[in-house]
């Protein structure tokens, strides 16, 4: 891995208040991330399934974590199973973990390799009460293709009908919510890598550069810091395509009076920053960009305010709107008259700014979080509003990651420039 080996103290904690929340004599099973394939021998990248990372440090394939804290068996109380390598393997693949490499990062002491797994697993099995596996319980997630963590559930259940399941989401979906003091640094070293990046764009982009150009220089910077790459494929819209909101194909050519919208952030030891800074192409705002600015910052700096303990996402969203509202008001984009008349389901300044202001970041850039859940101190939540004039070819968001604590909301990504008046200065040094 390119990051900095994590002090194994990180993991141990967190399974030890995994294990508290589990019932009595019930075992808990996680699966690694599969390896995708690409066309003919090919395969993507690998990506750690996060929650077994969250639990383990564990960053590689074919991985398995097992809890069953009421073994009669101590050495059984948490268990990894991990891929055995081999010549041919070491040779073609490089290295894989050792036993010994697997206990100093996760500090599990009982590793088995996997040829293992099924005999050790029946046996604990038929000992506990309760299974618990894995599912993917994102509101957001659309999976159309079958994961580990599902093969693994069809044959538990096939195997062992008789035994109670119970799910891992909600208990994963509120511990990883609300993230330590090591959490927050790693985050925060993602968002530092961003920086880096955003500022290393701000002497490159100019009229002629291309959108493909832009996203390059940023996986270069990142790359070079220690970081996979970015944490979710980059956005870099100039022109019509910054009111696209999910604009991926990079593939334009920048002109002279474009805004240019970047959606990006690092990845660093799995966790993720996410940025939006939206720039002009010539390194000056028109008046009437500046004024669509100056309203989208207007309503960010208000919306950081409101991400204080206590609040709850949709009383946030709902106060974020009425701000919006009237900044759209004043740049002549909604009717007060017409406003006043609306449906309170359907709000007019959903036609310029149809997204959430704000989400959980952590392991995964869109985290988990139950969104009836008041706001606590450690929870970290991207706030990025935006507004789109597809009419004016003008699409400007911006955003900055968030820290709640009990008093005032800490930025993480406070030194990336976001000022109208310093972004043109550095563009034009």
């Amino acid at each position: 891995m390119k990051y900095l080996q994590i002090d194994q103290n990180h993991f141990v904690e967190n399974r030890q208040r995994f294990a508290s929340r589990l019932k009595p004599n019930s075992i808990a099973v996680f699966n690694s991330n599969d390896i995708m394939p690409a066309s003919a021998d090919g395969t993507h990248p690998f990506i750690q399934q996060t929650d077994l990372f969250y639990l383990s440090g564990i960053d590689q394939e074919e991985s398995r974590l097992i809890f069953f804290p009421d073994t009669k068996e101590q050495k059984h109380k948490e268990i990894l199973f991990l891929k055995e390598t081999n010549e041919q393997i070491a040779t073609w693949e490089g290295q894989k973990y050792t036993k010994e490499e697997a206990t100093k990062i996760s500090g599990i002491k009982t590793v088995y390799w996997n040829k293992e797994f099924n005999n050790i697993f029946k046996t604990l099995v038929f000992e506990a009460d309760n299974i618990y596996l894995n599912t993917n319980e994102h509101l957001r997630a659309n999976s159309p293709v079958e994961s580990r963590d599902r093969r693994f559930l069809k044959w538990c259940m096939e195997s062992f009908p008789l035994h109670k399941y119970e799910r891992l989401a909600p208990i994963m979906h509120n511990l990883r919510a609300v993230k330590s003091q090591f959490e927050i640094d790693l985050i925060k070293h993602a968002c530092q890598i961003t920086e880096k990046g955003f500022r290393r764009l701000l002497g490159f982009i100019k009229p002629g550069v291309w959108e493909y150009e832009i996203e390059a220089e940023i996986y270069h910077e990142f790359i070079r810091n220690r970081s996979r790459g970015p944490a979710f494929e980059s956005i870099v819209a100039s022109g019509a395509n910054s009111c696209v909101l999910h604009y991926v194909k990079n593939n334009k050519q920048c002109r002279e009076g474009d805004v240019l919208l970047i959606d990006f952030g690092a990845e660093y030891a799995n966790y993720a920053s996410d940025v939006t800074r939206t720039v002009p192409v010539n390194g000056k705002f028109t008046k009437r960009q500046r004024d669509v600015y100056d309203a989208v910052l207007n309503v960010q700096k208000a919306a950081i305010q409101m991400l204080k303990p206590g609040n709850t996402l949709d009383e946030y969203h709902k106060n974020v709107g009425k701000i919006m509202e009237a900044e759209l008001i004043r740049l002549g984009l909604l009717d007060p008259a017409e406003v006043k008349k609306q449906s309170q389901d359907e709000p007019l300044y959903k036609k310029f700014f149809p997204h959430g202001a704000s989400h959980h970041l952590g392991l995964d850039v869109h985290d988990y979080g139950d969104k009836y859940r008041k706001f606590e101190t450690g929870m970290v939540f991207t706030c990025e509003p935006g507004i789109y004039i597809r009419d004016e070819a003008i699409g400007i968001r911006i955003e900055n990651d968030i820290l709640i604590t009990e008093d005032d909301p800490i930025d993480l990504t406070e030194s990336i420039p976001r000022e109208a008046d310093e972004i043109e200065a550095l563009m034009n040094q």
